[in-house]
């Protein structure tokens, strides 16, 4: 504990407003403080697009920061948190953008990361900071946050709201007799972020699949080009029935139909995190990054890591001597994962 507090606060602000995989890692944050502190208030600051996955969360006000407006959201959030105070802000977002943020939270008790995880001078910007780990997956990294304000009792706790109008959504995709796989093809579309397995090796997954367990097989995703690009060569390769949901649904569909389906196979991407919300299994494919920083929680034992070998190939180096976390930017690492692995952790599923 790194504050000391006499008596439950009454108050305290959150900030996180990206990304899908980092938002859901807040939900368990968020649950223990309020098993601990159950008439603490708590405010969530967070970006447009990820409210829409956690819109309902009980017992949290949001306050939403929409980046397309530019400087007008800030102008805006500055207006929804006037004349508020809070006992703490937890600053659990370390870019500039968040830490602009934090200057409209009136708190005298800021607390941000160490200065190893710090970006974009985060650390000037808190006057408390969560020690110092090595070597954490990003969810017991969050948790140094509850734990520097005497929340010892922590727990990977989701309870994710969603309507019947979601949960009824999958009825019309989902086989109740059959076996129900989600493809999540693709990460989002950022500058070297090498972290999507080549179409082809999923055309042939999809047919082992079909010819093995006559799978009900959906592909989901976004809008992009390149998701709506990449399911269209899918499903010409694999020359099998396939339900191509890329760009259909809102982000509470997504989660429902996740929690509906069996299993899910994905990259390192927010849907991998959002099946760890609902208790969906996970096949995990890494080489680009580390899945035990950003793998989905709970199925660890599901992830293909090729991680090791990339940096080997790449930075001729072991995964001990490279800084905790860094991404491998060859757009050809996640060729190191084969269909035959995949496959066989189909297969150690199914068993079960």
């Amino acid at each position: 504990m790194i504050l000391s507090i006499n008596k439950p606060p009454s108050s305290i602000c959150l900030i996180r407003l990206s990304a899908i995989g980092d938002v859901c890692h807040v939900v368990p944050v968020i649950y223990s403080i309020r098993k601990f502190w159950p008439e603490t208030k708590i405010t969530w600051v967070i970006g447009k697009t990820e409210y829409g996955l956690m819109k309902g969360l009980e017992g949290v006000e949001f306050i939403i920061l929409d980046k397309s407006k530019g400087f007008k959201s800030y102008y805006q959030i500055n207006k929804d948190l006037k004349n508020r105070s809070f006992d703490i802000l937890l600053n659990m977002h370390p870019t500039l953008r968040a830490n602009l943020v934090s200057l409209f939270v009136r708190s005298k008790h800021k607390i941000g990361f160490d200065k190893a995880r710090s970006k974009d001078f985060h650390y000037l910007f808190c006057n408390y900071h969560i020690p110092a780990r090595k070597k954490q997956h990003v969810v017991d990294g969050f948790f140094e946050f509850p734990k520097a304000i005497g929340v010892n009792d922590v727990a990977p706790f989701w309870n994710m709201p969603l309507s019947k109008k979601n949960n009824k959504f999958v009825d019309k995709y989902i086989d109740k007799s059959g076996l129900n796989v989600i493809i999540s093809p693709c990460t989002g579309q950022k500058a070297f972020n090498y972290r999507n397995w080549p179409v082809e090796r999923y055309a042939e997954l999809i047919q082992f699949l079909s010819r093995n367990y006559k799978a009900n097989i959906i592909i989901t995703g976004g809008k992009t080009d390149l998701e709506l690009k990449s399911a269209k060569k899918i499903i010409n390769l694999s020359t099998v029935d396939v339900t191509n949901l890329i760009g259909q649904t809102t982000l509470k569909e997504l989660l429902a139909l996740i929690k509906a389906s069996s299993f899910i196979v994905c990259s390192d991407s927010g849907p991998a995190h959002m099946a760890t919300t609902v208790g969906v299994k996970v096949i995990g494919l890494y080489a680009s990054s580390n899945p035990y920083r950003t793998g989905p929680y709970n199925c660890q034992d599901l992830a293909i890591n090729k991680y090791p070998e990339a940096v080997k190939n790449n930075l001729n180096k072991s995964i001990e001597d490279i800084r905790w976390g860094r991404r491998i930017r060859d757009p050809y690492a996640m060729n190191l994962i084969s269909v035959n692995e995949v496959e066989n952790k189909i297969r150690e599923i199914i068993k079960t």
